[in-house]
């Protein structure tokens, strides 16, 4: 199964300034995200809003029949990406998507918004 790590590309941080910033921190964040995750096992994908204004810049982290995560307030920075990508990757690593909180990379530590059960595999 593949863990996918899906960056909203509108999110912008309540300093976002149109008239200054070229693109979002999303776009920012995305481009990070991307560059980090290049060379791994997890897949990247953009998405035009998750919903989660209040806590700009959000991605999820999802594979199918693992819990899925839902993480923002983070800053576009390489930290930050490399910090997702590599927990995205123990996510992928772990049968159920469920990763030690003593392993987790510092860089997304207070990152986590919602936790999703996967769905039912039946009715």
């Amino acid at each position: 199964m593949t863990t996918w790590i899906t960056v909203c590309d509108t999110c912008k941080r309540d300093d976002w300034d149109a008239e200054k910033d070229q693109m979002t921190d999303g776009e920012s964040l995305a481009i990070a995200v991307e560059a980090a995750a290049a060379n791994s096992d997890v897949k990247t994908r953009r998405v035009s809003c998750l919903m989660g204004c209040n806590h700009s810049c959000n991605i999820a982290i999802q594979a199918e029949g693992k819990l899925c995560y839902t993480l923002g307030k983070f800053d576009a920075t390489e930290e930050s990406a490399a910090g997702i990508v590599e927990y995205a990757q123990m996510h992928a690593d772990s049968k159920t998507g469920q990763v030690p909180f003593r392993e987790w990379p510092k860089a997304i530590k207070g990152h986590f918004i919602t936790r999703h059960p996967p769905l039912p595999d039946a009715e």
